[in-house]
């Protein structure tokens, strides 16, 4: 595959930074290749808890910066994707008892001036810190703080009845996986070569560019993104034979999905009496996630799995607050990622900095490095990224990703017309088509009269004319690719199910 052509830009790695930095160039009118070696966002951006957040605990480490950055860039997210995020409220019970992290700088603070709070949160800073959530980043959708009465809200109906009151403040979802895709499409829409299930063996300078050799070939560039994730530093020493300045802390978060918990549309808050946090969030309709822990994970080859251990603390976690206790029988399905954070030597994987740190090495052809950072401001470090390295003018901002050229808040309406255009749709299986694919989901079904029209019926309305749009348009070649990262449909369908997909897909691969 690979030619002549002198790239401006090789970026390794197609995660959420390599697929927001390849998007971003492209649109620059740069020439960019980018290369993943298994799917697109397979590993550590399919695997977060799936939100658009500042990070409120994040507060207590005094990380005010990076707080700012992500809260002002939640607004500017929701309106180019609204399809694949949406705006939630999350509901933070207060008890007297909940504690710090004893590492954190809010928590040593307080030991020296109130001593007798012996580490607990007290009420008051609690609304100081969800004031500062909701003015540090000039929000202007996205709804203000509220007190609930949990003795009367129906969101202390699932609650343990010591919960007397709670906090209600204004986040966002997202569909990380999808994000990730649909960088990586309108980074191709725009000129540039996706190239996944390629492995960069070799990256090295020669001369003015950089040669780089892959299992598909050698490509040359001008310039190089080493955007690996929890392999940053592998590539820069084995693949660069570079020495690397920075290191990175590799940190585990392991979540659980089980039946659904609770009846509304909100997401909990929970503060642990170990100082610290997990989320209960409404999961694809009929269940609940819950997540994350925090835990040292070494080696980056080591494939993250969640320990027993880490599925009874959150089961455990969760128990202290829903009146119905959280079993091991609850959990439907886990799954774990590990976050490559910026070590800034803090000696616990919880006070671990989620800022990051971009490292341009200019000894010869450029080579930036990414060390760290967040979903929520992937687009931010994109365009650093490439004003780091002199390389064109910012344009994302407010920009639609495929599929979310309408309004925040129309998806009811695009719905509806869905359904007006394709009878044989109900309300469910509309509102998850749009959800996906937004306006293009009309292109999904083309022009079927009937179900029938749509090819073989896979079960929980996925068919084989959406299972083709995926593998034409989104990369996916496994089945795994379709039901784990694309949708979360194998939470629905059989183990016989999900292997006739997957012999489907392969039967059909192009």
């Amino acid at each position: 595959m690979a030619d002549d052509q002198v790239y401006d830009l090789f970026i390794i790695g197609g995660g959420i930074n390599g697929a927001g930095i390849a998007r971003d160039a492209a649109g620059r009118g740069l020439s960019v290749a980018i290369a993943e070696a298994g799917d697109l966002g397979g590993a550590t951006s399919s695997a977060s808890t799936k939100l658009f957040h500042g990070g409120l605990r994040y507060l207590e480490f005094f990380e005010f910066g990076l707080v700012k950055s992500a809260l002002k860039e939640r607004e500017t997210l929701l309106r180019a994707m609204p399809h694949i995020s949406w705006p939630m409220r999350f509901v933070l019970p207060y008890a007297p008892d909940m504690r710090f992290d004893s590492e954190t700088p809010t928590s040593r603070l307080l030991a020296r001036i109130m001593p007798w709070m012996k580490g607990r949160r007290p009420a008051w800073l609690i609304r100081l810190g969800l004031f500062l959530y909701d003015n540090l980043g000039g929000r202007k959708i996205l709804p203000g703080t509220e007190t609930l009465d949990l003795t009367s809200a129906p969101e202390g109906a699932s609650l343990k009845s010591r919960f007397k009151k709670a906090y209600e403040y204004s986040d966002a979802w997202v569909e990380d996986s999808r994000l990730v895709m649909l960088n990586a499409r309108d980074a191709q829409a725009r000129g540039a070569c996706v190239m996944t299930r390629c492995r960069v063996n070799v990256a090295a300078r020669d001369g003015d560019t950089w040669r780089i050799e892959t299992d598909r070939g050698t490509f040359r560039a001008k310039a190089l993104v080493n955007a690996g994730g929890p392999w940053v530093a592998d590539i820069l020493t084995g693949v660069m034979r570079q020495n690397a300045q920075h290191k990175i802390r590799l940190v585990r978060g392991s979540h659980i999905v089980t039946k659904k918990l609770y009846d509304h549309d909100k997401a909990y808050f929970f503060q642990g009496t170990d100082g610290r946090i997990i989320f209960a969030i409404p999961y694809e309709q009929e269940f609940t996630l819950i997540g994350t822990t925090d835990a040292d994970h070494p080696d980056p080859a080591e494939k993250p799995r969640i320990s027993d251990t880490e599925r009874d603390y959150l089961c455990a976690f969760a128990s202290e607050y829903f009146e119905r206790p959280v079993t091991v029988d609850d959990v439907v399905w886990t799954y774990s990622g590990v976050r490559p954070l910026y070590d800034d030597g803090a000696s616990s994987a919880t006070a671990a900095t989620r800022d990051y740190v971009l490292a341009l090495d200019e000894n010869g052809p450029p080579v930036l490095s990414v060390f760290g950072g967040k979903i929520t401001t992937y687009r931010k470090l994109a365009e650093q990224a490439l004003e780091k390295m002199k390389l064109g003018t910012a344009w994302t901002a407010g920009v639609a990703l495929p599929g979310g050229d309408f309004a925040v808040g129309d998806v009811d309406a695009l719905r509806d017309q869905l359904i007006t255009a394709y009878p044989f749709l109900d309300r469910k299986w509309a509102a998850r088509l749009i959800r996906a694919y937004g306006t293009e989901a009309r292109a999904v079904l083309g022009d079927a009269k009937m179900a029938e029209d749509l090819g073989p019926d896979f079960g929980a309305t996925l068919t084989g004319a959406e299972l083709r749009w995926m593998m034409q348009n989104e990369y996916a070649v496994t089945g795994e690719d379709a039901l784990w990262r694309r949708t979360k449909l194998g939470l629905r369908l059989t183990p016989d199910q999900r292997t006739a997909v997957d012999l489907w897909m392969k039967e059909n691969a192009q």
